[in-house]
């Protein structure tokens, strides 16, 4: 594979939680520069309308990334009208985790207890969403997390951000560029908190972060030709997988696995 397990800061326990919000805050700014609402929902609706879905499962969302902007963007869709979110993290969110679950009425909500991505149960029916997260597994646990989907007949997106396209042994250039867009986007972050300039402007802590799990995350992406050595050997008569780039202001790679027979069908 030409992707590098380098590690990244949040994947850490001890890692500061304010630290680790702060962060997310900062990705959720980078996918509404990018426009990934628009062009996840796309991928979703499909997904869902193939499959016959009504609920999807985000796996590792710190704080939700995109995907409450891309719930409203299919609820607007006909026959999507009444499609649930659940966010779900190995390390939840409590702020963010509050905050949605207190909505009344809302179609979205936020399991505050921990859930492993590589150990899925049979809560997690539904479509899985991994968003600028699939990155985070190593092989054995990415090739988990796509024959779970596979066996239990769940539909799965992956979409990542990350651009791997350059040379392996290059990935360190992407250092300075990630810590110059930390500082530009942070008055675009919602919401911006007093902690979060500080530690950005006055005691750069969060630019180096930022910058460092920025560029290990696209060392880290599985290319094209990776999926397709994670892929080898699943696929059957019941189920099918679909890779693809898609264009816009940068080149996003996605992975879609939708059933062609529902669970308990037999093989």
């Amino acid at each position: 594979m030409k992707r590098i397990h380098l590690f990244e800061l949040e994947d850490f326990s001890w890692f500061p939680g304010w630290l680790r919000s702060c962060m997310t805050r900062l990705i959720v700014t980078v996918h509404r520069t990018l426009g990934s609402s628009d062009e996840l929902a796309e991928l979703l609706a499909r997904a869902l309308k193939e499959s016959s879905s009504a609920r999807i499962v985000d796996l590792c969302s710190g704080s939700g990334g995109p995907m409450l902007d891309v719930l409203e963007r299919l609820n607007e869709k006909p026959g999507l009208e009444g499609v649930t979110l659940t966010l779900t993290d190995l390390y939840p969110n409590a702020e963010a985790a509050r905050s949605i679950n207190a909505r009344e009425g809302s179609n979205v909500s936020y399991r505050t207890s921990p859930v492993d991505a590589t150990e899925l149960s049979g809560e997690t029916a539904g479509l899985r969403t991994l968003v600028s997260s699939f990155h985070h597994m190593r092989p054995e646990g990415a090739r988990k997390i796509l024959e779970s989907a596979q066996k239990s007949r769940q539909p799965i997106c992956i979409f990542e951000i990350s651009d791997n396209s350059f040379p392996a042994f290059l990935w360190w250039t992407a250092l300075p560029v990630n810590f110059l867009m930390c500082l530009l986007i942070t008055p675009l972050a919602r919401p911006v908190t007093a902690r979060q300039l500080v530690f950005t402007y006055l005691l750069p802590i969060i630019p180096l972060c930022f910058a460092w799990d920025g560029a290990v995350s696209n060392a880290r992406t599985y290319t094209l030709g990776d999926l397709d050595e994670l892929l080898r050997g699943l696929g059957d008569e019941g189920y099918r997988w679909e890779k693809g780039v898609i264009g816009g202001r940068m080149k996003k790679i996605y992975l879609l696995g939708i059933p062609t027979r529902p669970a308990g069908s037999g093989d």
